[in-house]
């Protein structure tokens, strides 16, 4: 039985608007530290869909790698995705940000016939055939749907997304700050975060339920592995 739960969190640049939305990504980090846990960084080693100027809201004209803009927010520490192997860790999460939507997959363009990157979908697929449960906040939910399918998931009270959620197969649940939907079955745990007009304190606690949920499955697992 493994006693320090590992983490793989999958990043998508860094900076709300075309990666990974800091704020949440920060405060996963910092919960997984606080359970007890170990946590290694990935990204997929692509350039971003865009980048876009955080001041203005506006595209520009540069073009960004989303594993080296994730390596800001792992201050280094970054792996690519496509060198995930499920065998090292105990559990995934997806932090949420527009990268999710716009390089992890195409949510933003295609909506629910959207495509994700090969080097995700395998990750994806790898870990919940081994049977580790996967975290998503915010808009990251779409990223499970797209792979998975018919899962229980939320992205709290936006009825369009939850719309489309639905005609890729998933069953969406309405809730407000940090509550999560935790699908038993598929062992895919979700929270809202940002996708809710939020507070730090509130995306905070949005990421340590999350968290919190992906460690009592974790142990679930263990136990029932233990008892074999």
């Amino acid at each position: 039985m493994t006693l320090t739960p590992r983490f793989a969190v999958l990043l998508s640049g860094c900076g709300v608007y075309d990666g990974a939305e800091i704020h949440e990504s920060v405060l996963t980090l910092l919960a997984i530290d606080r359970h007890g846990g170990t946590y290694q960084c990935f990204a997929p080693d692509v350039a971003q869909m865009h980048v876009i100027d955080h001041r203005t809201g506006q595209p520009t004209d540069e073009t960004r790698n989303a594993m080296t803009e994730a390596a800001r927010i792992a201050r280094g520490a970054i792996k690519d995705i496509a060198d995930f192997d499920p065998k090292d860790f105990d559990a995934v999460i997806l932090p949420g940000g527009f990268g999710a939507a716009k390089t992890l997959c195409t949510f933003a363009v295609d909506g629910p016939d959207c495509t994700v990157l090969p080097s995700v979908e395998r990750a994806i697929r790898a870990a919940h055939a081994a049977g580790l449960p996967i975290g998503a906040l915010c808009i990251s939910p779409v990223v499970v749907a797209r792979v998975l399918g018919a899962v229980t998931l939320t992205i709290g009270s936006d009825a369009g997304v939850a719309e489309k959620l639905g005609a890729m197969g998933a069953t969406h649940e309405v809730t407000t700050h940090g509550q999560v939907v935790i699908d038993q079955r598929h062992k895919v745990v979700t929270s809202p975060c940002y996708m809710l007009d939020a507070t730090v304190s509130q995306i905070a606690e949005g990421a340590a339920n999350a968290v919190e949920a992906l460690y009592d499955l974790i142990h679930k697992a263990q136990g029932g592995r233990a008892a074999e």
